[in-house]
């Protein structure tokens, strides 16, 4: 039986991974680092941190150290999902849906716990939730399951009774590692993806999900 629900926040709930990209390159691109928007695939769902050290790694001459670059990426993609962010089709109408069901909701994001603020605020979707949690708490970002786990902790709800919201791979991996059960509405660039056979539903919009699907993961 599902006792609570955990949503990711970016590329999910608020259309930000194209805005999480453009940070990427733009940022990079002025170290001397150039990193196309489909090769930030390879980063999505990880930690700001964990995805500069990546591309840092794999291009070692950079203009700036890893610190500053890191500042950078967070305060130009904060900055563009201020300004530009809108809610991702689907988006209310679920929260609307679980609300209804009076389900404890968890939002379990890589991103920061600012940019989280930033997000519930502009989305006005704080009051939905009743845990807001950030992997910049835990020692390791996703595809490791701890966000998950602590937001599962916080809503005082076993993991096995979790089900997930995830629109990457390394969040469904982050998932499934949780042992929870996980819907994934991919990426663009996920979609049609072989991996995604993992996740225990696949849709290509929120809207999708409706009381059909809620009684087959609940059976």
């Amino acid at each position: 039986m599902i006792g609570a629900i955990i949503f990711d926040m970016d590329g999910l709930l608020i259309d930000s991974e194209p805005l999480w990209r453009d940070a990427l390159v733009e940022v990079f691109n002025g170290v001397g680092v150039s990193i196309t928007p489909e090769q930030f695939q390879a980063t999505m769902g990880m930690t700001t941190p964990e995805v500069v050290a990546y591309w840092c790694a794999q291009y070692a001459s950079h203009s700036k150290s890893v610190e500053e670059i890191i500042q950078e990426v967070d305060s130009t993609a904060h900055r563009f999902i201020a300004e530009r962010g809108v809610a991702r089709e689907g988006a209310y109408e679920i929260l609307e849906f679980f609300k209804e069901k009076k389900l404890p909701l968890a939002l379990a994001s890589s991103s920061t716990m600012h940019l989280i603020d930033i997000v519930v605020e502009k989305l006005a979707i704080r009051p939905y939730f009743q845990v807001l949690h950030s992997a910049e708490f835990e020692l390791y970002g996703k595809p490791h399951p701890a966000v998950n786990i602590s937001a599962a902790k916080k809503l005082g709800v076993g993991q096995h009774a979790c089900l997930v919201f995830e629109d990457s791979w390394n969040g469904v991996l982050a998932a499934k590692a949780g042992s929870m059960k996980c819907v994934c509405v991919p990426d663009e660039n996920l979609k049609g993806d072989a991996r995604l056979v993992i996740a225990d539903e696949v849709i290509p919009s929120l809207l999708k999900f409706d009381e059909v699907l809620w009684k087959k993961l609940n059976a």
